[in-house]
């Protein structure tokens, strides 16, 4: 049995789930508790978020992030492609950067003005 707290919504439900049962989830309050339980064990995922260098602009750096998670153990691959990254000024929100990052249809997008 593993448990952990749900981070899908302000309740932060206590799961647990019983890995030798199929992983059934039990604990939740919601649906969306159920899957995330599962999928956090079976293949984690997560949103990654940086910074990118900017030439032309005011500022030095922009941030970006994944327009929708990727799987964990890709996260460290990830940011070895944004660290050489620079980007023209001027830009906007959710310009794109890179498409389909290490092969997992996410982008990585710029999250403000530049």
């Amino acid at each position: 049995m593993k448990e952990m707290i749900c981070i899908l919504c302000p309740m932060g439900c206590h799961l647990n789930i019983d890995v030798e049962n199929d992983y059934k989830v039990t604990g939740n309050s919601c649906p969306k508790g159920a899957i995330y339980g599962k999928e956090e064990l079976i293949a984690p995922q997560r949103v990654v978020t940086s910074t990118v260098r900017v030439n032309g602009g005011i500022h030095h750096m922009v941030p970006v992030k994944t327009d929708k998670p990727i799987p964990k153990e890709l996260i460290f691959q990830c940011m070895e492609l944004l660290k050489d990254i620079k980007v023209e000024s001027p830009q906007k929100i959710g310009t794109v950067l890179l498409k389909n990052i290490l092969g997992t249809n996410a982008n990585i997008v710029l999250t403000r003005d530049i």
